[in-house]
C-alpha cells in the first residue's frame, strides 16, 4: 500500500481541475489533518480560559486560521507558528473586525464571546456567507443582554457592542437550521453572569453529534453542563479551566478517501481513527457497510475495502448532514436505487447542497430527484463534464469521487478544499 500524508499547500492547480481516474483498485494508507470542529472549539475555549492552553495537532486551514485571527483580534494571543498552537487568554478589550470567510464556526461561535468584550467587534465574511443563517444567534444574544447591530438583516455584516460582561440566563431559540446555534451559546455561556440555559423550540435539531461534541469539550474544561432534558442545554456560570487538547483526525474529511476504496474495489486505511468519538464522520462506518463495503477497525486505523458493486441505500442523514455530498456521489455510482433524507438543513450550509448536488450530479448523467429534505437516485451511466463547487469544499469532494470512477470530470475551484484541507488536490493525486 502507498502511504500518503498531508504536508502543505500544493500550488499551481489548474481550474477546472482534471480529476485523476482510477485504472484499478486503489490501495493506500492515509494520515489526515485534524478536525476543524474540534480545533475551533478548543481554540475558543482556550481563549475563554483562566490560563494558557495548547491545541496539539491543530488543523491548519483557512477556517481555523480565521478563528485564531478572530480570537487574537479580541485580545488573546494565539501562536500558530508550530504544529501545536499555544493560546494565552487576554482581556477582550479591543475594537476589532472579524473576517468570517466561509467559516460558520467563526460567524456563529465568536459573537457570543465578543459579547464579553468591552469594545465593538464587527463581523463580515465572503459574499456566500451573507446568506447563511445567523439571526437566531443574534436574537438570542439580545435576549441575554448583548447589544447587536445587524440593520435588521439577521445576517452578515453585523456588529457586537460589548460592555465587558453578559447577563446571560434563559433563552428559547429555533435551532432546526443548524446545531451551531446551540453550540455557539453554550461555548461562551460559563463566562456569563447567570450562565446560559438554551431551550430549542422547533423541528428536530440537525447534527446532534456536534452538540454532543460541544458538551464533551466544555466538561473537559471543567464547565458544568446539564443536558439531561431533551432540547435543553444549561451551562452553569463559572471558570473555564485551561486544557491541552490533542486534536483527532477530521473524520468527515475521510469521506472522499474511504469512498475512493468503495468506487475502485480497493482498500484505504485512515490512520488514527478513534475507537470512540463525538465526530459526526464516524457514521461513515455504518453507511459504507450499507453500500456493500467491508469495514474494519483496528489499532492501525479504519480500513474500507470496496465491493464488486455498490448497493443502493435508504438512509436518514439528519445527524450527519455534512457527509451528504460524498454519500450522494456514491449513490450516483451505485447499482441500485438510493434515497437520502432528513437533510433539508443542508440547504443553509456553504451553499444549498441539495440543489447543488442535484444540478451537478445530474449534469454528469445521474438520475437524481431533488426533494425538500433529500435526494433520490436511480442507476444511470455517468459521463464527464465540469462539476461546479459553489465555493463549497464538500461539493469538491463529491466531484473527485465521481471523477475517480468516470473519465473526463473536471472540478471547478478545487482550491475551495483549503477550507479544511490545504493541499487536497496534491494529496488526492498522490493516491493514484
Amino acid at each position: 500500500m502507498a502511504e500518503v500524508t498531508s504536508t502543505g499547500v500544493n500550488p499551481g492547480v489548474p481550474d477546472p481541475w482534471p480529476t485523476p481516474v482510477a485504472t484499478g483498485p486503489v490501495d493506500a494508507v492515509v494520515s489526515l489533518p485534524g478536525s476543524k470542529s474540534l480545533t475551533n472549539r478548543a481554540l475558543l475555549l482556550a481563549a475563554l480560559a483562566d490560563g494558557p492552553s495548547v491545541v496539539r495537532r491543530a488543523l491548519r486551514s483557512r477556517d481555523t486560521l480565521l478563528m485564531a485571527a478572530a480570537l487574537s483580534g479580541l485580545g488573546s494571543q494565539v501562536d500558530t507558528s508550530a504544529d501545536d498552537w499555544t493560546v494565552t487568554p487576554g482581556p477582550f478589550d479591543r475594537a476589532a473586525d472579524v473576517d468570517c470567510g466561509l467559516a460558520g464556526t467563526v460567524m456563529r461561535f465568536v459573537p457570543p464571546a465578543a459579547g464579553l468584550s468591552s469594545a465593538t467587534v464587527g463581523f463580515d465574511g465572503d459574499p456566500h456567507m451573507r446568506s447563511r443563517p445567523i439571526g437566531e444567534v443574534l436574537g438570542a444574544l439580545r435576549t441575554l443582554g448583548v447589544q447587536v447591530d445587524d440593520g435588521g438583516r439577521g445576517a452578515l455584516p453585523f456588529a457586537v457592542h460589548g460592555t465587558g460582561a453578559v447577563r446571560g440566563g434563559r433563552v428559547v431559540i429555533d435551532a432546526s437550521a443548524s446545531s451551531q446555534f446551540v453550540s455557539a451559546l453554550l461555548l461562551a455561556g460559563a463566562r456569563y453572569d447567570e450562565g446560559v440555559d438554551v431551550r430549542h423550540d422547533g423541528k428536530p435539531v440537525p447534527s446532534l453529534p456536534h452538540i454532543d461534541m460541544t458538551v464533551a469539550i466544555l466538561r473537559e474544561h471543567g464547565v458544568e453542563v446539564d443536558d439531561s432534558e431533551p432540547n435543553r442545554w444549561a451551562v452553569a456560570p463559572g471558570v473555564v479551566k485551561p486544557v491541552d487538547h490533542v486534536i483527532e483526525p477530521d473524520l468527515s474529511n475521510a469521506a472522499p478517501f474511504l469512498a475512493l476504496a468503495a468506487v475502485t474495489r480497493g482498500t484505504v486505511v485512515v490512520r488514527d481513527w478513534p475507537a470512540s468519538t463525538t465526530q459526526a464522520g464516524d457514521a461513515l462506518r455504518d453507511i459504507l457497510e450499507q453500500l456493500g463495503c467491508t469495514v474494519t477497525h483496528s489499532d492501525a486505523g479504519l480500513s474500507v475495502t470496496g465491493p464488486a458493486r455498490l448497493e443502493g441505500i435508504d438512509v436518514d442523514l439528519h445527524d450527519h448532514g455534512e457527509l451528504t455530498p460524498a454519500v450522494a456521489a456514491l449513490c450516483a455510482l451505485a447499482a441500485g436505487p438510493s434515497h437520502l433524507r432528513g437533510i433539508a438543513h443542508i440547504r443553509g450550509h456553504e451553499t444549498d447542497r441539495l440543489a447543488a448536488l442535484a444540478t451537478e450530479l445530474g449534469a454528469l448523467g445521474a438520475d437524481v430527484i431533488e426533494h425538500p429534505d433529500g435526494l433520490s437516485f436511480r442507476p444511470a451511466a455517468l459521463h464527464g463534464g465540469v462539476f461546479h463547487t459553489y465555493a463549497d469544499h464538500r461539493m469538491a469532494h463529491a466531484g473527485v469521487i465521481v471523477g475517480a470512477a468516470v473519465a473526463g470530470v473536471l472540478v471547478e475551484n478545487v482550491a475551495t478544499t483549503s477550507k479544511t484541507f490545504p493541499d487536497f488536490a496534491g494529496f488526492w493525486s498522490g493516491l493514484f
